[in-house]
């Protein structure tokens, strides 16, 4: 689990890291190619009775999860900072928001058998996302 958790962590990390503004950032996270039907591989653990179950199992999952919204909101902080967003746009809402909408499309996906479902809950998110942009 620990390893599985960092080696997800660091690539999120690389992914909102590259060039550009924080829309832009966090649509290549969003889009970039995934086996959606297969699943977030740590969320499929976060549903796993005997993981939930057992705190220290559960531990690095949760805290990967939090590290994912607390990077995700100083992708949005920066981009408040640089004028991109309204400056009413709550980062750390936003940022929860945008990681439940991720794992709720890969159960939704995988519920339906079919990737549209979550390809419809990510342009949803950035619709709702690029609403935020100042014009």
């Amino acid at each position: 689990i620990e390893r599985s958790t960092e080696s997800l962590r660091q690539q999120f990390d690389r992914q909102l890291s590259i060039e550009g503004t924080a829309y832009d950032r966090i649509s290549a996270f969003l889009l970039r190619q995934r086996d959606i039907l297969r699943g977030c591989r740590i969320g499929r653990l976060a549903q796993d009775p005997d993981i939930v179950d057992n705190a220290a199992l559960r531990e690095p999952i949760g805290e990967l999860f939090e590290t994912l919204k607390r990077r995700l909101a100083e992708v949005l902080e920066l981009g408040v900072a640089r004028g991109e967003f309204k400056s009413r746009i709550d980062v750390v809402d936003t940022a929860a928001m945008i990681a439940a909408v991720l794992q709720g499309g890969y159960v939704l996906a995988r519920a339906a058998n079919s990737t549209e479902p979550f390809t419809r809950a990510i342009n949803g998110a950035l619709a709702l996302l690029k609403m935020q942009l100042k014009d």
